[in-house]
């Protein structure tokens, strides 16, 4: 039985940035940076979830000391963070977009790289320092990052809400086996859900904006593809892909991630749809 475990710590801390490089002109800032560009601050309740693995101490039964990893956290990342101006107040930022890529890729070395280097007490020595596996920054509750220390790779996630009706019934099945199979999902009268929509993105981030997508261009592709389609519609009758399927959210899931896919096809990595806050379905790439 494996004795490595992970822990999450999670922090937050406020602060202000803004995407303007000083070395571009005003035009070249807003076409770099879209909507986002401005020589003005604007900002964030960030929340940062800082994972780390490593064996369970025989003698205290701990992965790493939490007050230890408090320590490191409020050292090297909210010392530095919390109530500044990123662009102005850490020298890092000063020529450098304060994208949410770079964020995380910042604060991952500040936190060691791939090893956190804070210690477990063991017996009142210390022992090696427990692996960092996992980074996550929300800067908003519609949008946060994700960094994969084994790769270092990042990913970005956009959370989307739509509302639409189904009923599941299955034409291949008797009346009474749908009812027995779906229960009160196989209603005549169909029902409804507010869904909600996390598409997540990769790649690699350019080297100017720090980012590895447009999020104006993420946005509009979801909009049209999905949102205009299936927003406020009956899933068994409006939208085209899905006529003659159980819309099932694992159907549904499918369908948004092929759909989406055939837009992105260099940048879609994964899909979650959650059809209530108990049920979450992902197709990934």
């Amino acid at each position: 039985m494996s004795s490595i475990v992970q822990m999450t710590r999670r922090v937050t801390f406020s602060s202000g940035h803004r995407y303007w490089l000083p070395a571009l002109s005003p035009e070249e800032n807003r076409a770099k940076f879209g909507r986002w560009a401005s020589p003005f601050n604007h900002g964030h309740n960030y929340v940062l979830d800082v994972t780390v693995e490593g064996p369970v101490g025989p003698e205290d039964g701990m992965v790493v000391n939490i007050k230890r990893v408090d320590d490191a956290l409020r050292s090297r990342v909210l010392a530095e963070f919390d109530q500044r101006s990123i662009n102005d107040e850490i020298p890092y930022f000063a020529n450098r977009a304060p994208s949410v890529e770079n964020l995380l890729g910042y604060i991952a070395d500040r936190l060691g790289g791939s090893m956190l280097s804070v210690s477990r007490d063991v017996g009142g020595q210390t022992d090696a320092a427990v692996k960092l596996t996992a980074l996550r920054l929300e800067e908003t509750p519609l949008f946060y990052g994700e960094l994969d220390m084994s790769t270092r790779s990042v990913s970005l996630t956009r959370i989307y809400e739509f509302a639409a009706a189904h009923r599941l019934n299955s034409s291949q099945l008797s009346d009474e086996e749908n009812v027995r199979r779906y229960g009160k999902c196989n209603h005549p009268q169909g029902h409804g859900h507010n869904y909600v929509l996390e598409v997540t993105v990769g790649g690699e981030p350019d080297p100017e904006t720090g980012m590895m997508v447009s999020l104006d261009a993420l946005d509009e592709t979801v909009t049209a593809e999905i949102l205009d389609r299936y927003d406020h519609r009956n899933l068994d009758v409006d939208v085209e892909e899905l006529q003659g399927k159980v819309t099932t959210s694992e159907v549904v899931s499918l369908a948004i991630f092929d759909r989406l896919k055939t837009k992105m096809p260099d940048h879609l990595r994964r899909i979650r749809l959650w059809e209530t806050a108990r049920n979450m379905f992902e197709v990934s790439a």
